[in-house]
């Protein structure tokens, strides 16, 4: 498999993260045969991926049983389910980390959303994580609402890797970027080595055309415009991303050894079956970037995705264009990220109560 698609797509610059996590996939030999033969070189999960792993099978029943002896807040028991399945996944990565230099082999694991706009209960969670776990290539996910800037900022003045995800809109995503370059600045003059520090910036892509195409549908006359705006969205992040990490700045501290923070591609499984599956992937292709797939996903790019290089950097002049022609036919850009970012977050905690909800009954089912 050395010569797949995923493979190929590697060697134009493009990490492969797999957008699962769960105790079978980690040892029952799922995740190192997707390293070996899918060039998967991180993992990306959220609570509503490991609810989902909760309730198959009866994977977590002897570790539960355990905890349950200790603790019967279901926060707490999740938090000691979930930080087994990251570490035992940083231990089979920890190799590709070694072997990148520190550039991949990354396991991430999300802050509390119910903490989004609660700058120390993030820090704080965000650095439990970091002392429990205890591993050299865990990244903490932290979303990037306003209010999470200075918590994401605070973390990379710690020397902490972050994945900050949920990011929409150019704009917010242009603080994510200052945010951490002010954290790595920071860092520097506290005498730290920025060297040790990575993080990624999750731009989310399937929700943008979903929220888009309906706005449009519900316009009339637009078909055109429709299944373009997320492409369009993430091509000019990437042009963001080259002109934010150049300059006398940005070389000052790539001198001392910093890293820039690359873009990951997050949502890249198409929502609209008209629209290629692969679409997010071939489309976003660039060097120093991260795609971060479903595992159909990624059966679907081996079997028929399209490796080219840096197609994330082609037609930005009409991703430009194409954004003066969506305002004009009456879809406001600002108004789709900003709801976006609503739903995003009030989404991941609903499925957060209800992951909870679903650790409880599992708790009250453990035989006393």
């Amino acid at each position: 498999m050395a010569d797949s698609n995923l493979h190929r797509l590697a060697a134009l610059g493009q990490s492969v993260w797999v957008d699962n996590l769960s105790r079978d996939l980690v040892t029952e030999g799922g995740l190192a045969r997707m390293i070996a033969e899918d060039a998967v070189t991180g993992v990306t999960s959220n609570p509503t991926i490991f609810q989902k792993a909760l309730a198959d099978g009866q994977a977590y029943d002897a570790q539960l049983r355990e905890v349950v002896a200790t603790t019967s807040d279901p926060k707490e028991i999740f938090v000691a389910l979930a930080s087994q399945d990251v570490a035992d996944a940083c231990d089979i990565l920890d190799p590709v980390w070694e072997a990148t230099g520190g550039h991949d082999g990354y396991v991430s694991m999300e802050v509390d959303p119910r903490f989004a706009f609660d700058i120390q209960a993030t820090l704080d969670e965000a650095m439990r994580f970091h002392t429990q776990i205890n591993k050299r290539n865990l990244m903490v996910k932290i979303p990037a609402t306003k209010p999470s800037l200075a918590a994401i900022e605070e973390m990379i003045a710690r020397g902490k890797s972050i994945n900050v995800t949920l990011i929409f809109s150019l704009e917010r995503y242009v603080e994510v970027v200052n945010a951490y370059i002010d954290g790595l600045t920071r860092l520097v003059e506290d005498g730290g080595d920025p060297s040790t520090v990575h993080s990624v910036a999750s731009f989310f892509v399937s929700r943008v055309d979903s929220e888009a195409d309906k706005r449009l549908d519900a316009i009339g006359g637009h078909d055109d415009l429709k299944g373009k705006l997320a492409v369009a969205n993430a091509r000019l992040a990437y042009e963001a991303y080259e002109r934010l990490f150049s300059g006398p700045a940005w070389e000052a501290l790539a001198a001392k050894g910093a890293h820039p923070q690359r873009c990951l591609w997050a949502s890249t499984s198409t929502k609209d079956p008209a629209y290629p599956d692969t679409m997010y992937v071939d489309e976003l292709i660039g060097k120093n970037t991260v795609n971060t797939m479903p595992e159909e996903t990624i059966a679907a790019f081996q079997d028929h995705g399209n490796p080219r290089p840096d197609t994330v950097k082609r037609n930005v002049a009409e991703a430009h264009a194409f954004m003066k022609e969506l305002a004009a036919a009456g879809v406001s850009y600002d108004d789709v990220t900003a709801l976006l970012e609503h739903e995003g977050v009030s989404k991941f905690e609903a499925s957060f109560i209800q992951l909870l909800e679903g650790v409880a009954h599992a708790r009250d089912a453990v035989p006393r």
